[in-house]
């Protein structure tokens, strides 16, 4: 018996190989399907089954895809949110994977259709649980997904299923969740490489509190929901996306291509806050490298074309990748030889500007303060004084924001990036004098500087 975890960058995405005699399970495979397909490979071992948790909202699955290049079966639970699937599982059903016998138990909460995976070993006691999101280090998967309103009931069910079903298997049965700390899909997951049940039920809020606290702090939570997640479920029910050839053949524009065909278009400038704070093409969206796969969906979709700026032409492949993850296919040109080719042609370069902790407390009567964290985030402490808006949220509401836009502005976040994504809406929405705080709130907490709840 074999099993290998396999990492998405970006979104803390955890898909699985688990792999005994010459079969093998992939549980919950992304759109892009090669690290799978290596993994297998490598263990000698062909791909026979393709274990679905639950439909995935944060990221485009790559089920059918996989099964097309593999003949795997596809295994999912017995419900109608699943538009696909070769065997269909009921509460307690099984499938054998060589010599490992899978069995399946619905543990809903998070969304209603989701599944846990318990693996046995021949004549022995469960060895894992692949648990999705039902089940995290240190937490659980988010409640408000199938119904915002029902948050709290959900989180009450969620509760018992844990309890009931997980908690009943040895503690040293090993958990593997489906995302880890970063993931849209949850908040205040721990840093762990590793957990078992029994470590879990030492910490995590679920075996800790009583189900009316469980229910209250869970289901209390307010997360986020990126937009994409509607486009998501509803690709996610067929099964995911096939991998887009066209993110390796993304267009390179000439500057004078690219100032042309963007007029009016979505421009992402992909480097990190500092460089587009100190240059970048006017009304152009910062979202660096990394975030693309989560903020990328903030600003665009799988219908609006989008053009890219990065540091340099290595980084294209990455930066469509990124967004193919999340079903954004319509990237339609980027500018050859980055940002570094735009400033040498001549064309208009805007700024906006950087400022440190020290200057913003020493002259904080000059300056608006604006946090695009999350509620919870600002709730937990914040600069004296802040406006508070989720970034994500900004560019829909900016004309909600009680900020002065002729009056300096410091956006702030955790340590920049967000903050430079939120630059990029005030300055497409006209405010003048923006600036970045360099190394946000966490810079701000290590000089002990003052902070309110």
């Amino acid at each position: 018996m074999k099993m290998q975890r396999i990492e998405t960058p970006g979104i803390a995405h955890y898909a699985y190989l688990i792999a005994d005699g010459t079969e093998a399970a992939v549980i919950d495979p992304g759109r892009f399907v090669e690290p799978y397909l290596e993994a297998a490979k490598t263990l000698g071992v062909r791909v026979t089954h393709i274990l679905e948790t639950h439909r995935q909202e944060d990221f485009a699955m790559g089920s059918a895809y996989l099964a097309e290049q593999t003949g795997a079966q596809i295994v999912n639970g017995n419900f109608e949110t699943f538009e696909h699937g070769d065997i269909r599982l009921n509460d307690g059903d099984s499938v054998n994977v060589g010599s490992l016998t899978v069995k399946a138990l619905h543990t809903p909460g998070h969304t209603p259709e989701s599944m846990s995976y318990v693996v046995y070993p021949p004549d022995s006691e469960a060895w894992c649980v692949l648990t999705g999101d039902a089940l995290f280090y240190g937490t659980t998967g988010r409640t408000d997904l199938p119904d915002a309103d029902k948050s709290i009931e959900n989180a009450g069910i969620l509760h018992d299923v844990v309890n009931e079903k997980l908690a009943t298997l040895p503690e040293t049965t090993v958990v593997l969740p489906a995302h880890g700390p970063g993931s849209v899909c949850g908040s205040g997951m721990a840093e762990k490489p590793y957990s078992t049940l029994g470590e879990e039920k030492q910490y995590n809020d679920v075996f800790t509190l009583s189900r009316e606290q469980f229910a209250q702090k869970k289901g209390g939570e307010r997360n986020p929901r990126p937009p994409f997640f509607r486009f998501m479920e509803q690709v996610n029910k067929k099964g995911g996306l096939a991998p887009l050839p066209r993110t390796e053949t993304v267009p390179l524009l000439t500057p004078a291509e690219f100032e042309k065909q963007t007029r009016n278009q979505r421009v992402i400038d992909t480097r990190e806050p500092e460089g587009y704070a100190g240059g970048h093409m006017a009304k152009s969206h910062s979202i660096w490298l990394g975030g693309l796969p989560v903020f990328g969906g903030w600003v665009s979709d799988e219908k609006t074309p989008v053009f890219l700026i990065t540091d340099r032409n290595e980084d294209i492949y990455d930066a469509a990748k990124q967004l193919a993850r999340i079903g954004i296919d319509n990237v339609d040109g980027a500018l050859a030889g980055g940002f570094g080719a735009w400033r040498s042609s001549g064309y208009p370069i805007a700024a906006s500007g950087s400022i440190t902790p020290e200057t913003l407390r020493k002259s904080a009567s000059n300056y608006q303060v604006l946090d695009v964290r999350e509620d919870d985030e600002f709730a937990g402490g914040h600069i004296p004084g802040a406006v508070h808006m989720y970034v994500g949220y900004l560019e829909e509401r900016v004309e909600e924001l009680s900020l002065d836009t002729d009056r300096p502005v410091v956006v702030t976040c955790g340590v920049g990036h967000r903050a430079g994504l939120g630059v990029s809406i005030l300055l497409r929405a006209g405010f003048t004098g923006v600036r970045n705080l360099l190394g946000g709130m966490k810079a701000w907490y290590s000089l002990e500087l003052p902070v309110e709840s």
